[in-house]
């Protein structure tokens, strides 16, 4: 099994340099390739930032799921992966619903950071989240 970069997803998922796009959808085609976890944080941010492709959300769970749904392609951690997505579905930042679901097995997830701990209430999430409120002075 061989670990593909962000970089060779991207030209698969936007086409935007047809020798690439053809490099890549070969390679991906033609081996057992592993998607790290990291890789797939890497590949929603550039599809999704202003900085990147500037992808609406729709458009961005299309080409990764289309992605994650090819023959030879597996993904690490799967099962906590496809939560993370659909939380992103919902409308959680894509990082945090990934932080989020990787700690299920743990006890709870601690943060400061506010929007995190109110998606992941709005939501119904039934994993723990630990919001530590900075104390005014």
């Amino acid at each position: 099994m061989i670990g593909v970069d962000a970089n060779i997803l991207v030209r698969y998922a936007v086409k935007d340099n047809p020798q690439q796009t053809a490099q890549a959808t070969d390679f991906l085609a033609k081996h057992r390739c592993l998607i790290l976890k990291t890789v797939l944080l890497e590949l929603v941010w550039v599809l999704a930032s202003k900085s990147g492709y500037d992808l609406s959300r729709e458009l961005v769970l299309e080409r990764v799921r289309h992605i994650l749904g090819l023959p030879n392609v597996v993904m690490q951690d799967a099962e906590h992966v496809v939560i993370a997505l659909d939380w992103y579905e919902a409308g959680m930042d894509f990082a945090d619903a990934l932080h989020l679901a990787s700690s299920y097995d743990l006890t709870a997830f601690a943060t400061f950071d506010k929007k995190l701990s109110n998606k992941a209430a709005l939501l119904n999430i039934s994993h723990k989240v630990i919001f530590l409120q900075t104390k005014q002075k």
